[in-house]
């Protein structure tokens, strides 16, 4: 007991957020005489918050396990003294081109959403920096990721810090990790890394240091002193601000993509939902500089509001997120509807679909093969995307997770296809690669100023193509039919078992290895993959590309995959199934899809079995 009462009672002294300082305080006068307050310490103080490929993702609280002021000081600490001590490795072993006289100041780049506390969070991230001797670039606002990940490009920086959550409920908050100039070229020489989030081993090393950083700060000699505790966070002195002019370029570049003289048209109404994050602006400026005159926001969920009044848990794929939207788009005579999530990096579509007489959201395996249909019609949206020696032609690619339709598409065209894991920490480090996507609404039209998703600049090409597709008399149902013709019909849906903790997630995988299955939905399981230690097809295996997921085909033809969410306590199941149309016929295509979906609902029903058993 003594030893959890007096970390609780250093945590206090280094608290600089009198909020949770409080808190735990008075569990700490509380803790000797009751025993739930002890119990509760107990929680809080379990553990710490795992800093990780995704960086850190939690809900906010006192204490090393949720998300707060210290914890952020304590992960930017470490991430400063991994990032110079890199960089001094850097100095003594290559001549950088980039570096040649070695004194440049380092840069950091730091963006924040508009959830609760996240401008603190960067506050206390720029202050960190600034008082190491780095040129800090800080945005003067709340708004999306990808701005803030091509901010890290534009400045060659070392380092890009996000402030966000992404599309966890409102309790939460997170620090998203990127790497850039110098610090990325030497850890990874290829040049692949740059701009993208951290991979491992990287995440294992920075959290190593963030542990140093800790230990030293908990150590009886420490001389580190307690904190004052203040209210507030101001915004730091001697900072550059990131401010109008980026959010200019951003729309510019964006501009950019389109095609005006293939693809002119403009005849579209979109009703367009933030989702209460920080995309609304950004994405109706955009589309109307782009000519798109018709744009209805959902003004109940426009402006940022950390509090998500109107979402509980305010992710675009969840039951209901966006039945505000639909009513506007019934309201309003829409074409089409376009969600962000949060912090805009994720994009959602809904259609109205004729046959049934009711609005349809795509899945994102649907809008990926729509948007790279697109980009194979077009070519290459830019040029100046980046090469391999030895590779010029450009690749579309994709997660393992989602759907196999769109790289027997580019098998059928002659198109460059690469298959990932999870992630687009993953998917930005495709040589060659023009266009990215994964199943969870994630899409990237642009990698060259973007390596990450971005669900602004998706979101005007998506109109783009939905524009063209409406001139030419077809709805996104009908070029989703011709490419079913194309490719085959490919189903997709998931089983997701939400599990109490974290620490329980690799429970439900090791169960299946202990025990794996050898038919599913009545078809004889003919190969299984697993991705801990063996590689994705045509790949070669290393540790930092192992990750907790099995792979299982059957004889059918349909496609299984089991992994622990990256981010919430859950694990999902990733099925599809697949049939092949008789013709391009659109009934042969409509039979070809009726069987996918029954064999669908097999597979969901068998693996929802194995899950929960």
């Amino acid at each position: 007991m003594s030893e959890l009462l007096s970390t609780v009672a250093r945590w206090i002294q280094l608290d600089p957020d009198p909020t949770t300082r409080t808190e735990l305080e008075e569990l700490l006068d509380d803790a000797e005489q009751n025993q739930t307050a002890y119990d509760t310490l107990e929680r809080l103080f379990a553990g710490r918050l795992a800093f990780g490929t995704a960086g850190l993702r939690a809900e906010l609280g006192a204490g090393p396990m949720r998300m707060n002021r210290l914890v952020v000081r304590q992960t930017a600490t470490g991430l400063l003294r991994y990032a110079e001590a890199q960089l001094r490795q850097a100095h003594q072993q290559i001549d950088n081109p980039h570096d040649a006289e070695g004194s440049r100041a380092r840069r950091i780049a730091i963006g924040f959403d508009a959830r609760h506390q996240s401008d603190q969070f960067a506050y206390e991230t720029a202050e960190i920096f600034r008082d190491a001797g780095w040129e800090v670039h800080l945005f003067d606002r709340p708004g999306p990721t990808p701005l803030l990940a091509r901010q890290v490009m534009v400045l060659d920086a070392e380092i890009g810090v996000m402030v966000t959550a992404s599309h966890n409920p409102p309790q939460d908050n997170g620090y998203k990790v990127y790497l850039g100039g110098e610090l990325s070229r030497y850890l990874e020489p290829d040049g692949q890394g740059v701009g993208a989030q951290i991979v491992s081993p990287v995440d294992q090393q920075i959290a190593a240091t963030i542990a140093e950083a800790v230990e030293a700060d908990f150590a009886a000699d420490s001389p580190t002193p307690a904190a004052a505790p203040s209210p507030e966070v101001p915004l730091p002195s001697g900072v550059e601000t990131i401010g109008e002019q980026a959010r200019i370029d951003f729309q510019r570049e964006a501009l950019q993509l389109l095609d005006q003289q293939n693809y002119p048209h403009r005849d579209l109404r979109v009703v367009y939902t933030a989702m209460h994050g920080v995309g609304g602006q950004a994405v109706t400026d955009l589309l109307h500089a782009a000519g798109f005159a018709e744009v209805f926001p959902v003004a109940e969920q426009f402006e940022p509001d950390p509090e998500f009044p109107t979402a509980e848990f305010p992710n675009p794929e969840e039951a209901g997120a966006l039945d505000l939207a639909l009513q506007a788009a019934a309201d309003h005579d829409a074409d089409l509807v376009l969600a962000n999530d949060p912090d805009a990096d994720r994009l959602s579509a809904a259609v109205y679909d004729d046959s049934a007489g009711s609005w349809r959201q795509l899945s994102g395996d649907e809008m990926g093969a729509l948007l790279g249909r697109h980009i194979i019609d077009r070519g290459p949206l830019r040029t100046g995307w980046q090469t391999a020696a030895g590779q010029d032609r450009p690749v579309i690619a994709n997660s393992v997770v989602s759907s196999r339709l769109l790289g027997k598409l580019c098998e059928s065209r002659g198109i460059g296809h690469e298959e990932t894991l999870t992630g687009f920490k993953w998917l930005a480090r495709v040589p060659n690669i023009v266009f990215g996507y994964e199943e969870a609404i994630g899409f990237d039209v642009d990698p060259v100023h973007v390596r990450d998703k971005d669900g602004v600049s998706a979101a005007l090409i998506f109109c783009e193509l939905i524009a063209d597709l409406k001139a030419k008399g077809k709805t996104a149902l009908d070029a989703l039919d011709e490419i079913a013709a194309e490719a085959g019909v490919h189903v997709t849906g998931q089983v997701t078992v939400r599990v109490e903790d974290l620490s329980q997630l690799g429970e439900v995988t090791a169960a299946l290895r202990a025990a794996p299955p050898e038919r599913i939905a009545g078809s004889a399981v003919v190969e299984t993959l697993d991705l801990s230690h063996q590689p994705l097809p045509g790949r070669e295996f290393t540790e930092a590309k192992s990750t907790d997921a099995l792979i299982y085909l059957t004889e059918a033809g349909d496609r299984v995959i089991v992994r622990p969410s990256g981010t919430e306590p859950k694990v999902k199941c990733y099925l599809e199934a697949v049939a092949e149309p008789g013709s391009a016929d659109p009934q042969e295509v409509s039979s070809a899809r009726r069987s996918a979906a029954q064999r669908l609902e097999e597979l969901r029903s068998a693996m929802e079995s194995v899950l929960t058993a």
